[in-house]
């Protein structure tokens, strides 16, 4: 009997990250300032002025570029307040040189994330084009069982996918190159959580100084304004509300970055083209923030999301009230949020992970790869019944205790919960998981400053992981 041969791809695949998933280097000083090892990453957030070089200059903002540059794609556990973990693509970069035909096929596009999805659309454009050119003239692109010439595939975590669909509409010769797009996470409808980072939780000020830098960081940078919501969000109480440039600039960004952005999605939305063969997956059964309410500049976020009726109205009660209901999401992005504004997905697959695992978790990457070689649609990974959702902080102080809460269960039998650094995945414990107040969660204290992994297994899927960075209350050193 022949050998079977390894099932792998030929055509040209191009992975373009999320928000804060490319390094950065300061071409000035050379030196890095986005994709720091843990020690440096906390002492820059803890920092008074430890996040000034990322904030977008004012040449920056007329279109004078060059003095950051994007030197490739997030290797090391990062952190960021409201985003919380940011995991490396390393895993995701191996799963699909593993079922592509050579190094070579494989196009990782670090992007500055700071700079619009409008900029970086366009740089991917001529990135994949030049790929797919420089792919084609390569000897092993011409092994394909049907002949044909090599296409393009596009995997895309987060603003990764909002990055690829600037680029296919920018650039519409790459269509009909483009055999299939995957998108993980992507909030085509935006993200409320990109509301709450520009507010700066003013609703709920914590003791840690990365909170501040992280929200004066944002208001100067168009990449976070091209993640707010699209959608009708802000819950007035018997209607619900579009965030408007000036709902924007009040609650704490930028009204010139809101007005590019809402202008740049129109007209996207005007293209009216969906990415072709577009496969989505899509996270659920995480708490997560579907909606916002608002007063005197203070966002307070809503886990809730709100029902339309045949006609894509609010559907209300009998006493006109609004029907809310919680959706969940994966932790960042809401779940119906993660759906393409103009079309459906050819296919989408639901699975109870973490935004940041997404690129991450094994279920995940199976179904990148079976995309990547697949003949005919591919469904993608099941829904089922009961899925497990992790909460924990954003960032919390070592030697504290803090509660790990789970959702979605009732028990905790073949549930178990551990705590890893993140860098090395050691495990450091396994906190005992508990009834407190109606819920199932544990109580954990984290040993010393650092980034930490949370990882709860159920033996049913792939595990669920979150990131936890801890700091000192008002470190400044």
């Amino acid at each position: 009997m022949p050998p079977t041969a390894k099932d792998i791809s030929h055509d040209a695949v191009v992975i373009v990250p999320g928000i804060m998933g490319s390094s950065l280097l300061d071409t000035v000083s050379g030196a890095c300032v986005w994709g720091l090892r843990t020690s440096p990453l906390r002492k820059a957030w803890c920092r008074r002025d430890g996040m000034a070089v990322l904030h977008l200059s004012d040449d920056e903002r007329q279109g004078r570029f060059g003095r950051i540059r994007a030197t490739g794609l997030l290797s090391v556990p990062a952190w960021a307040p409201y985003l919380k973990g940011l995991e490396p693509y390393s895993d995701l970069v191996d799963a699909v040189h593993a079922v592509t035909a050579d190094r070579a096929a494989v196009l990782e596009f670090a992007y500055d994330w700071r700079l619009s999805v409008a900029v970086n659309g366009t740089l991917l454009a001529e990135a994949a084009r030049r790929h797919l050119t420089d792919w084609r003239g390569h000897p092993r692109s011409r092994a394909h069982a049907d002949e044909r010439a090599a296409r393009l595939v596009f995997v895309a975590h987060s603003m990764g996918g909002l990055v690829t669909r600037a680029a296919l509409i920018h650039a519409p010769d790459l269509e009909p190159d483009t055999r299939a797009v995957v998108t993980l996470g992507t909030p085509f409808l935006g993200s409320v959580k990109a509301a709450v980072i520009l507010n700066g939780d003013r609703a709920e000020p914590l003791p840690v100084l990365p909170k501040g830098r992280m929200r004066a960081l944002s208001a100067t940078l168009p990449g976070v304004h091209d993640l707010l919501p699209a959608y009708r969000c802000v819950d007035t109480g018997l209607d619900v509300d579009r965030l408007d440039p000036g709902a924007v600039e009040a609650l704490g960004g930028d009204r010139e970055l809101a007005e590019q952005s809402q202008a740049f999605r129109a007209a996207q939305q005007s293209a009216g083209r969906p990415l072709p063969a577009h496969r989505a997956l899509v996270g659920v059964a995480q708490p997560t923030v579907q909606s916002m309410s608002m007063a005197d500049g203070v966002v307070r976020p809503r886990f809730h999301a709100f029902e339309l009726n045949g006609d894509r109205e609010l559907a209300r009660d009998r006493h006109g009230i609004p029907l809310r209901k919680d959706r969940g999401g994966d932790g960042t992005v809401y779940r119906d949020a993660a759906h393409p504004a103009a079309g459906r997905a050819q296919s989408v697959a639901y699975v109870p992970l973490q935004h940041g695992a997404l690129a991450k978790n094994s279920v995940a990457l199976r179904h990148v790869r079976a995309v990547i070689t697949e003949h005919e649609p591919e469904l993608g990974p099941p829904l089922g019944d009961g899925e497990v959702g992790l909460d924990v902080p954003d960032c919390a102080a070592p030697h504290v205790a803090w509660w790990l809460r789970l959702t979605g269960v009732d028990n905790s039998a073949g549930i178990a919960c551990s705590v890893h650094e993140a860098e090395t995945d050691r495990r450091l414990m396994a906190p005992r998981l508990e009834w407190r107040d109606d819920e199932i969660g544990a109580w954990v204290t984290l040993p010393e400053p650092g980034l930490y992994r949370v990882r709860v297994n159920t033996g049913a899927s792939a595990p669920i992981t979150q990131l936890v960075m801890a700091v000192e209350n008002d470190e400044d050193d």
